[in-house]
C-alpha cells in the first residue's frame, strides 16, 4: 500500500471505527433488541422528540467528528442531552447502547456495531442513525436534507476506495459475514479482510439514506413518529401469501437496493464523493491529499464496482446464514462463463416463503432431501429465490451443481421456492431472477452475454418443472429459446 493509501486508511479509521476495547456483552445483537431498548428510553421520557433521542444516541456513541458536526451540529449542544444520555445508559439491563453503535472490526475479523435485522441482513447502526438524524433535522428546519449522502455513504465509499487504491476495485468494498447463531446472534464474523465499507456499513448507509430522505420530505408541521416506530415501520413487517412484496408500496428493508438506487442514482455520485472527500480534507486540514491526480479515476472505478455489487446484483443470503451443512464431497469448479441458465421451481416446498426464517428452513429442508434421500453431496441448485425479497446461495457462482441432468457443467440452475403448476411466483421474485440475478451473472463473468434460458423440462424429459404456469411465463423472457 502506498503512503498515500495508508494515510487515507488511517483517516478512514478515525471516522468509521471507534476504538472499543471492552469485551462484547451477552446481549443479542439484533434490530429487535435495539428497537426495544430505544422504546424503553422513550417510555421513560414521555414526549421526547425522535431528533433529541437520535442526537443523544450520537453523543453516547461518541460520534461528534468534524464532518458530522459540520452538517448536523454538535450533539452536546442539545439542552436535554445530559438527561437523555443518563436515561440511555440506564435504560437497558445489558447496556445495549454503549456497545451497539460503536463500529469496529477486531483483529480476528469480528465486526461490532452491527445488528441482525429480521429479514436476515446485517446493518451497521452508525450510518443508519446519521441518516435518520439528517432527515429529522431537515424536517424540523423545513429545508432539504444537507449532507445526507456524505454522512451515510459518500464518506465511507470515498475513503474505502482511496485507502485500497493499490488493490483491484473488487477488493475495495465489503465483505459480508455470518452470525454465530441467527436465533441468538452475539458474534458477527467477516468472511475475509475488512474494508472501511463492509456490507453491513453499506447496508446501514443505504437504509440511512432511504429513511433520511423519507423523513426530510415530511412537512415540518406533520407529527413525528417515535424513533422506535420509524425503525419498526422499516424493519418489522409481515408479508402475506398471495400479496407479498408485490402488494407493498412503503419502504422496507428487503427493497433497500432498488429504493436507494432510485433515490441516489439521479445524483452525480462521482461529484458527490469527490466533494465529500474535499470537505473531509478541509476539515482535517489535509488538503494536500487532493493534489493526487489519480483520485478521480480511483473514485470512478470504485463507484462502478459499488453499482455492480450493491445495485445491479441482488442481495444474496450466504450459505452460513441460512444454516447450510458442509458439502459432503469435493466441490468441482465450473468453467466460466457459462452458456445456459436453467429455471426450476422447487415443487416441494410447495408454498412461497415470505420471511427469512421460513426461507432458511426451506433451504435446509431441500439440502437435507438432496443429501439424505438423493445421495447428492449438497443442495443441487446454484441459487434459490425466495418471495421474501432475497436470493439464497446454493452451490454459488463457481461450483458445479446437481440441478439439470447432463447439463450441470454448462449452466446455472436457479429455482424459485414454491409449486408453480397453476399459479405464478410473485412479480418481485421473478424480477429478482429475470433482471437482477441475470445481470449480476453477465456483468460478473458468470454467464455469456448471449446466454440461453431454458426451463428444466426442455432438457430433461421426465419432469414438468418449472410448472405449467411458470413455464408459460418464462417463454416470454429475454434469452428464452425453444
Amino acid at each position: 500500500m502506498t503512503s498515500f493509501g495508508l494515510s487515507i486508511f488511517v483517516l478512514g479509521l478515525s471516522y468509521l471505527f471507534t476504538v472499543y476495547s471492552r469485551p462484547a456483552g451477552v446481549h443479542l445483537r439484533n434490530m429487535n433488541s435495539f428497537i426495544r431498548a430505544v422504546q424503553q428510553v422513550e417510555d421513560s421520557n414521555p414526549g421526547i422528540s425522535p431528533l433529541a433521542l437520535v442526537r443523544a444516541l450520537r453523543r453516547t456513541a461518541g460520534h461528534d467528528d468534524a464532518m458530522t458536526i459540520h452538517f448536523l451540529g454538535a450533539s452536546y449542544n442539545l439542552s436535554d442531552a445530559e438527561v437523555l444520555e443518563t436515561a440511555i445508559l440506564n435504560a437497558s439491563s445489558f447496556s445495549f447502547f454503549d456497545k451497539a453503535i460503536h463500529h469496529i472490526v477486531t483483529d480476528n475479523g469480528e465486526e461490532r456495531g452491527v445488528v441482525l435485522t429480521p429479514d436476515g441482513t446485517t446493518v451497521a447502526l452508525a450510518p443508519l442513525l446519521l441518516g435518520i438524524e439528517s432527515g429529522l433535522k431537515a424536517k424540523m428546519d423545513g429545508k432539504p436534507a444537507v449532507g445526507l449522502f456524505s454522512l451515510t455513504l459518500g464518506r465511507t465509499l470515498g475513503l474505502s476506495f482511496l485507502s485500497l487504491q493499490d488493490f483491484p476495485p473488487s477488493y475495495r468494498l465489503g465483505p459480508n459475514g455470518c452470525w454465530d447463531n441467527v436465533d441468538y446472534p452475539k458474534v458477527f464474523k467477516l468472511s475475509q479482510a475488512a474494508t472501511l465499507a463492509t456490507d453491513a456499513v453499506i447496508n446501514g448507509g443505504m437504509d440511512g439514506a432511504i429513511l433520511g430522505t423519507d423523513l426530510s420530505n415530511l412537512s415540518a408541521h406533520e407529527p413525528s413518529q417515535a424513533l422506535s416506530d420509524i425503525l419498526k415501520g422499516y424493519y418489522s413487517f409481515i408479508l402475506h401469501e398471495g400479496r407479498g412484496l408485490d402488494a407493498l408500496t412503503k419502504h422496507i428493508s428487503p427493497r433497500r437496493r432498488e429504493i436507494s438506487r432510485a433515490i441516489l442514482e439521479p445524483l452525480d455520485l462521482h461529484s458527490q464523493v469527490m466533494e465529500t472527500l474535499a470537505l473531509v480534507w478541509k476539515l482535517e486540514k489535509t488538503e494536500w491529499i487532493a493534489f493526487d491526480t489519480g483520485l478521480g479515476k480511483v473514485v470512478k472505478d470504485g463507484l462502478e464496482r459499488f453499482v455492480h455489487k450493491y445495485w445491479d446484483c441482488p442481495q444474496i443470503i450466504p450459505r452460513c446464514q441460512w444454516g447450510a451443512k458442509a458439502n459432503r464431497g469435493t466441490p468441482l469448479p465450473l468453467s466460466l462463463p457459462l452458456r445456459f441458465l436453467y429455471v426450476h421451481h422447487t415443487y416441494e416446498p410447495s408454498s412461497p416463503c415470505l420471511s427469512f426464517p421460513n426461507c432458511s428452513r426451506d433451504m435446509r429442508s431441500m439440502q437435507r432431501y438432496h443429501q439424505e434421500d438423493r445421495g447428492w453431496s449438497d443442495i443441487g441448485y446454484s441459487f434459490v429465490v425466495g418471495s421474501d425479497g432475497y436470493v439464497y446461495e446454493g452451490r454459488g457462482w463457481k461450483q458445479l451443481g446437481t440441478h439439470t441432468r447432463g447439463r450441470n457443467d454448462v449452466g446455472y440452475g436457479v429455482s424459485i421456492i414454491g409449486n408453480y403448476t397453476a399459479t405464478l411466483p410473485s412479480r418481485h421474485a421473478m424480477d429478482l431472477l429475470r433482471h437482477r440475478l441475470v445481470r449480476c451473472a453477465v456483468d460478473g463473468g458468470g454467464l455469456i452475454a448471449n446466454f440461453t434460458l431454458h426451463g428444466h423440462r426442455q432438457v430433461v424429459n421426465y419432469t414438468s418443472c418449472p410448472g405449467d404456469a411458470f413455464f408459460s411465463e418464462i417463454r416470454t423472457w429475454e434469452h428464452f429459446r425453444d
